[in-house]
């Protein structure tokens, strides 16, 4: 045993172990349904017992072993036919050889393709994703879609009836399932790089998890140039980490930031990846967003930036993806090159299904235009939207600035 530094310690530990778990228990036994259950039990064991009595030194063992105990009780009671509870002891007796056995591949990667099967819609699969294998809850996913929790949770609830009995393990068809699965590994670290919620700006152990599912899909397919892309957009993006939040973890601007901090390292691989990837082939959505991380990383000084490099790159990703959120950021683009009038007549085609979002970029624009009422206004609706307190405390100080 070994011991855990409080209750942050063990939940930090839990989320690590949480999908793997669960990848494990489908492998085996199949019913995802119930598989999720017994290794919500699990955790729930793990929490009140590990701080105290200390850490396995297998704590995957462990928890595999209490969730396979779990899961076949259930199994039993559910299924009273011989047939199946002959089946359901031989898997007993395996339970503890299975847990102290080092898995075959990765089972959280098995446990990802499974929720991208192509049985499911792409909704669906994403959805499935988030909450099995990135352990976001229910309402943090329906943020992410911009839809009501209670529809979020039917789509869940549903994408988890179809997964049953669908085989478990390495697909044959990577490329078919790959665009849902690089889609919910961006939203995940999306949603670790900048929270949707709650008192942090960051979820750092979802940021973390991304990039690690993102390295193990790159292994896999080194020569695709999307994931290459994907990780090198991460790695971009995750290197400005330290550099994001103040001392009382408040959110400081890509402006405002001290670049010392900002891990070069990360920055030194990811432009080598993006690099290679754009030699490669026609480029696709995440290479650019990565070539367009690179270009600010590269840039000592908010001043140096090279913001007509990026607005061309905007104009080509939204001709490939012209999502709101995409002409959002190069609305930006075209304010810091043509001014910020230029960007705000670029704000009037977007509509309210980006939140608190464009009334954050607009209230930063009229600003910059002088118009300090109205920036005001946005800003404090900005404000009032987000479910950030870090973003509303941001906002809400930049809204006080400018009060007469």
């Amino acid at each position: 045993m070994r011991t855990v530094r409080g209750a942050t310690g063990t939940e930090d530990l839990l989320r690590l172990h949480a999908p793997q778990v669960l990848g494990a228990l489908v492998r085996r036994y199949g019913h995802f349904d119930a598989a999720e259950d017994a290794v919500q039990e699990a955790l729930l064991a793990a929490a009140g017992q590990w701080p105290s009595a200390g850490v396995p030194d297998n704590p995957r063992g462990w928890l595999i072993k209490v969730a396979s105990r779990r899961l076949t009780d259930a199994l039993r009671a559910e299924e009273a036919r011989r047939a199946r509870e002959e089946r359901v002891a031989a898997l007993s007796v395996r339970d503890t050889a299975v847990a102290d056995r080092a898995p075959r591949e990765d089972d959280t990667l098995s446990l990802l393709f499974l929720c991208c099967h192509p049985q499911l819609t792409a909704s669906a699969q994403v959805a499935l994703t988030l909450r099995a294998v990135g352990g976001l809850t229910t309402a943090e996913i329906a943020r992410a879609y911009l839809v009501p929790e209670a529809t979020m949770a039917q789509r869940i609830s549903r994408a988890k009836q179809k997964v049953r009995g669908l085989g478990f393990g390495r697909p044959e068809n990577w490329e078919e399932r790959l665009p849902a699965v690089l889609q919910t590994l961006y939203l995940i670290f999306n949603e670790g790089h900048t929270a949707t919620s709650g008192p942090a700006l960051q979820r750092r152990d979802l940021a973390g998890e991304a990039i690690r599912l993102t390295r193990t899909v790159h292994r896999l397919l080194p020569d695709d140039c999307e994931i290459t892309g994907l990780l090198a957009l991460m790695l971009l993006t995750d290197a400005r980490r330290e550099a994001r939040t103040g001392p009382d973890g408040d959110l400081v601007p890509l402006d405002e930031q001290d670049r010392a901090r900002w891990d070069k390292a990360a920055i030194e691989e990811g432009v080598a990846l993006v690099t290679r990837a754009l030699a490669r082939r026609h480029a696709g959505p995440y290479q650019i967003r990565a070539a367009i991380a690179a270009v600010h990383d590269e840039a000592p000084s908010p001043e140096a930036t090279d913001w007509r490099e990026i607005l061309g790159l905007y104009d080509v990703l939204v001709r490939l993806v012209p999502g709101p959120v995409e002409r959002l950021n190069r609305a930006v683009a075209v304010a810091m090159v043509r001014g910020p009038e230029a960007g705000l007549a670029e704000l009037d085609s977007l509509t309210g299904e980006l939140g608190h979002r464009l009334d954050a970029v607009r209230g930063h624009l009229l600003e910059r235009a002088g118009s300090h009422e109205q920036a005001r206004a946005a800003y404090e609706s900005a404000a009032a939207k987000t479910l950030s307190l870090p973003e509303q405390r941001y906002l809400q100080g930049r809204a006080a600035r400018l009060r007469p």
